[in-house]
């Protein structure tokens, strides 16, 4: 029972820190990764569609991202959606691929890229703790029902709260690996 909880809990914030690195990876950092453009959806046959399944995104220098796309018939459409998208980029086609130059950042754009990504860090902080706060409220409610002793919950709190710091911890490493990216010149 309270191993089920802690495995629970360490699932949940195990989940944030993936999502906090896919959230990560689509912010902008002067370098061309294939993954800023997972979010541009494209409208295919009137279905919106992510481009990574339309085409495909490579880099094959640091400041340039080139999408083939399976259909040329879709190019304009991709185009579109890039131009639409929030990233600041602006496509370049030649009828068969699209070819993306990634400029360079100014200071004050890295600036408000790194506050985008604090803000990001912390609300994934936010998940871990309350994934730490269930597993608390589920350890308490187990001790209430009589279904574990006063000492394994504590022991059991304590894990929690020691894999919450390590959870914590990774967060924050993550976070200055991206800011020192996106601060890179």
């Amino acid at each position: 029972m309270l191993a089920d909880i802690l495995q629970e809990a360490e699932e949940k914030m195990k989940k944030a820190v993936e999502g906090l690195r896919r959230e990560l990876a689509s912010l902008r950092a002067g370098r061309a990764n294939p993954a800023l453009l997972e979010k541009v959806l494209v409208s295919y046959y009137g279905t919106p569609t992510p481009v990574n399944q339309l085409a495909t995104v490579s880099s094959p220098e640091a400041r340039l991202l080139v999408i083939q796309p399976w259909d040329r018939n879709i190019l304009p459409e991709i185009e579109k959606a890039i131009l639409k998208s929030d990233l600041g980029l602006t496509p370049s086609s030649d009828g068969t691929v699209i070819r993306i130059t990634i400029p360079q950042l100014t200071e004050e754009r890295r600036s408000e890229l790194v506050k985008v990504a604090r803000k990001k860090a912390e609300e994934f902080r936010v998940m871990v703790r309350n994934a730490r706060r269930e597993a608390n409220d589920k350890l308490k409610a187990s001790e209430k029902n009589k279904e574990a002793s006063e000492d394994e919950v504590k022991r059991a709190q304590e894990k929690v709260q020691k894999t919450t710091d390590n959870y914590i911890q990774i967060i924050d490493k993550i976070l200055a690996t991206k800011e020192a990216e996106i601060m890179e010149v």
